[in-house]
């Protein structure tokens, strides 16, 4: 039965990432690497993680999508649909607000209710990590990845002076 309720998800999935591309990136310009040349960024940067990413999972790259396989690595959410709901929960949490993720936060918690423990607990990660669903991956590609995840997954903390 769940696999039937996930081939319904990917089959809106399918409809709906293009469209959301089409009318919500419009301004947004795909990257100018593809997974061979990210395999050849130095070994601990983020390029090369995400490249490995790709070969690892048989993934190539959706134009103007490139920063949701970062969002995978950064917060250690799986490829599952169960996962692809549950990062959709952090980036709520983090702060991110659209009408994509709202449609897929809804139609996942209807379609895959077994799992909301689970996208609860994702969503409080969200939380607890400095915002970074809106920065721009691409230039940080050169950058080390363990610095960057680390740096993310801090908490924010209030200095009182």
């Amino acid at each position: 039965m769940k696999k039937l309720r996930v081939s319904f998800l990917l089959f809106v999935y399918g409809i709906t990432q293009k469209l959301y591309r089409t009318y919500f990136k419009k301004k947004k310009r795909q990257w100018q690497f593809n997974e061979k040349q990210l395999l050849e960024f130095q070994e601990d940067s983020l390029g090369r993680k995400l490249g490995e990413f790709y070969k690892r999972h048989g993934f190539s790259m959706i134009p103007k999508m490139e920063n949701h396989d970062v969002h995978h690595l950064i917060t250690g959410c799986g490829t599952q649909f169960e996962d692809e709901i549950a990062m959709q929960y952090l980036l709520l949490g983090n702060g991110k607000l659209n009408a994509h993720l709202l449609a897929a936060i809804v139609l996942g918690s209807l379609i895959l209710p077994e799992y909301f423990r689970m996208y609860i607990k994702a969503y409080k990660k969200g939380q607890d990590m400095k915002p970074f669903y809106h920065w721009d991956f691409e230039s940080l590609l050169w950058q080390n990845f363990d610095h960057i995840k680390d740096f993310i997954q801090q908490k924010n903390t209030t200095a009182l002076y």
